[in-house]
C-alpha cells in the first residue's frame, strides 16, 4: 500500500470534489444522489482511515504520507500536503463526520427538496476541510480555508429557517473579513522570506531573525483571521445565528468540523512561526478565552431556542480549546486538539439530535417540550448522555479537554505570568459548574416531567429509527472510548504538541 503513502491525503481531500462533479452530471433522481454522494464520503473515510493505517506513531513529530511538487512556480507556491499527530486526529474527524452527515440524509432531507445541490454542497465543504488539514504551504490553506464558506453560505440561505438570509450574509461577511486580515499576514511572511516560499514548514525558520514589530502585526493579522473562524469572544455573534438557521446536517458540521480550522491555524501556522509574537499575544487569547468561557455558558441560561443553546455552548467549548493554546504548553495543547475531537463528537451529535427533535415535535423551543424520556425512551436516553458528555463528566470525551486545558494554565510555558494564567484557571473551572448548570437545566426541562398535552397524542412522534442509529452510534462509541483511554488520542498528538511547546521551552 505504499501508494498511500504518496496519494492517501490528497485522495481523502478531493475524491469529495470528484463527487461533487459526478453529481453535476446526474439526474436528480434522490436515491441515485444518495448512493453516490454515500460512496463519494465513504470512499473519503477509506482514504483516511487508509492514511491512519499507514501513519508511524513513533515518528508522530514529523510530516509524514506529504507530497510536495510544484504549482505556481512565479510565486514560490506549491503543492504541499502532509500529516503529523496534529493534523491526522482532525482529518479522521472530518471524514467520519462527513460520511455520517450522509447516511443521516437518507432519511433527512431538507426542504426544498434539492437532493442533488445538497449532496454536492456537502461534499465541496468536505474536500475545503480535509484539505486544511493537510496543507502545508500558506496559498494552499488560503484556498481550503475560503472553500468552505461558498457552500456553507448556500446551505444556510438556501435551507435554512426564517432568518436564513441574515444568518448566511452573516456568516460570509464576518470570516470573510477575518480572512483579508489573514492572507494580509501571508503576503507578509512571503514578503519577509525573500519572496520565495509560502511554505510553512520553511518560512518557521525564515521569521527566526524577524523584528519584534513585524511578528507581532503579522501575528495579529492572523489573529483575527482565526480567532473569527473559532469564533473567540468578541468575533463569535455570527455563529449562533448562522447554528439556529442551518439546516441539521449544516450545523452538525459548522460545530463538529469547522470551528476547529481556526484552531488548527493557531496551531499549525500563528504558533510556530511567529513564536515571539505568540509569547506576547498568549496573555490576551487567554484573557479572551475565559471571558468567552464565562459568556457562552451565561448566555446559555437565557437561551429558549435549543439550536441556539448548544450554539452558545460552542462559544464556551471552544474557550477551553483557545485557553490550552494560549498556555503555550504540552499540557496545554494536547488538551486543545482533544477538545477540538471531543466537541465534534459531542456537539455534533447534540445537533444531530436537536435537528431530530425538530422533526419530532416541529419546534425548538425548550418550553414547548418535556417528557421526551418518557415519550421516546430511547431518544432521551441518547440526548441525556450527549448532554452529560458535553458537559464534562469523567469517563467520557468531554472531560479531558477541558482538564488538560485547566491543568495547562496552571503551568504556563516560560515567559509568561503565571499569577494571571492561575486566575484565568479558576475563572475556567467556574466555567465547568456553568456548563453543567446550564446543560442539566436543559435536559430537565426537555428529558423530564409531563407530556405537554399537543404532543400527548403521540402523532408523528418516534422513537430512534435504524438510519438514524446507524449516523449516531459511531459517534456514541467514540464518545465513550476517548473518555475512559485518552491515550488513543493523546498518544497521538504527543510527540508533535511536544515539538511545538519545546519552541517556548515548556
Amino acid at each position: 500500500m505504499s501508494w498511500v503513502d504518496d496519494w492517501g491525503l490528497s485522495l481523502a481531500t478531493f475524491l469529495p470534489a470528484l463527487g461533487v462533479v459526478i453529481l453535476m452530471f446526474l439526474p436528480n433522481r434522490e436515491s441515485l444522489v444518495k448512493i453516490t454522494g454515500t460512496a463519494f464520503a465513504g470512499l473519503a473515510l477509506i482514504a483516511g482511515i487508509l492514511c491512519a493505517v499507514r501513519f508511524d506513531y513513533s515518528r508522530g513529530d514529523q510530516i509524514q504520507l506529504e507530497v510536495d511538487s510544484t504549482w505556481i512556480e512565479t510565486i514560490g507556491a506549491r503543492y504541499h500536503v502532509g500529516a503529523d499527530g496534529m493534523s491526522l486526529p482532525l482529518l479522521l474527524l472530518s471524514v467520519l463526520v462527513c460520511f455520517l452527515c450522509m447516511v443521516y440524509m437518507w432519511w433527512h432531507i431538507p426542504e426544498p427538496g434539492k437532493p442533488k445541490a445538497f449532496f454536492a454542497l456537502v461534499l465541496l465543504l468536505e474536500t475545503g476541510m480535509n484539505g486544511t488539514f493537510v496543507a502545508l504551504d500558506l496559498i494552499l490553506f488560503f484556498i481550503f480555508f475560503e472553500l468552505v464558506l461558498v457552500p456553507m453560505y448556500f446551505m444556510i440561505g438556501i435551507w435554512g429557517g426564517p432568518d436564513r438570509d441574515y444568518a448566511s450574509v452573516k456568516f460570509f461577511l464576518y470570516t470573510l473579513f477575518g480572512s483579508i486580515f489573514m492572507l494580509l499576514g501571508f503576503l507578509a511572511l512571503w514578503i519577509h522570506s525573500g519572496a520565495e516560499t509560502f511554505d510553512i514548514i520553511a518560512l518557521r525558520e525564515s521569521t527566526a531573525g524577524a523584528s519584534e514589530l513585524f511578528q507581532n502585526l503579522v501575528f495579529l493579522g492572523l489573529f483575527l483571521g482565526f480567532a473569527i473562524k473559532v469564533p473567540m469572544w468578541p468575533f463569535h455573534t455570527w455563529l449562533p445565528d448562522a447554528h439556529t438557521e442551518a439546516p441539521t446536517v449544516g450545523s452538525v458540521l459548522l460545530a463538529a468540523v469547522l470551528l476547529k480550522m481556526g484552531t488548527y491555524g493557531f496551531i499549525r501556522i500563528a504558533l510556530p512561526i511567529l513564536p515571539d509574537a505568540a509569547v506576547t499575544f498568549a496573555p490576551v487569547i487567554g484573557i479572551l478565552a475565559v471571558i468567552g468561557i464565562i459568556w457562552g455558558s451565561l448566555c446559555c441560561f437565557a437561551q429558549t431556542d435549543l439550536k441556539r443553546l448548544i450554539a452558545f455552548s460552542s462559544v464556551g467549548h471552544m474557550g477551553f480549546v483557545m485557553l490550552g493554546i494560549a498556555t503555550l504548553t504540552d499540557t496545554g495543547i494536547n488538551g486543545a486538539i482533544f477538545g477540538m475531537v471531543a466537541h465534534g463528537l459531542i456537539t455534533g451529535m447534540l445537533f444531530f439530535l436537536a435537528g431530530s427533535i425538530h422533526e419530532r415535535y416541529h419546534t425548538r423551543e425548550i418550553a414547548a417540550l418535556g417528557g421526551v424520556l418518557k415519550q421516546i425512551p430511547r431518544f432521551g436516553s441518547v440526548f441525556s448522555f450527549a448532554a452529560i458528555a458535553s458537559l464534562g463528566l469523567p469517563g467520557l470525551a468531554g472531560f479531558w479537554g477541558e482538564m488538560l486545558a485547566l491543568l495547562g494554565a496552571y503551568q504556563p510555558a516560560p515567559g509568561l505570568n503565571v499569577e494571571l494564567f492561575r486566575v484565568l484557571m479558576v475563572i475556567g473551572g467556574i466555567g465547568t459548574v456553568l456548563t453543567a448548570g446550564y446543560l442539566l437545566w436543559t435536559v430537565q426541562r426537555v428529558n423530564l416531567g409531563t407530556v405537554p398535552d399537543k404532543f400527548a397524542s403521540g402523532k408523528g412522534i418516534f422513537d430512534v429509527e435504524r438510519l438514524e442509529w446507524t449516523a449516531w452510534v459511531p459517534l456514541l462509541l467514540l464518545i465513550v472510548v476517548a473518555g475512559f483511554y485518552p491515550a488513543l488520542l493523546t498518544n497521538v498528538t504527543a510527540d508533535a504538541v511536544g515539538g511545538l511547546a519545546g519552541i517556548f521551552g515548556a
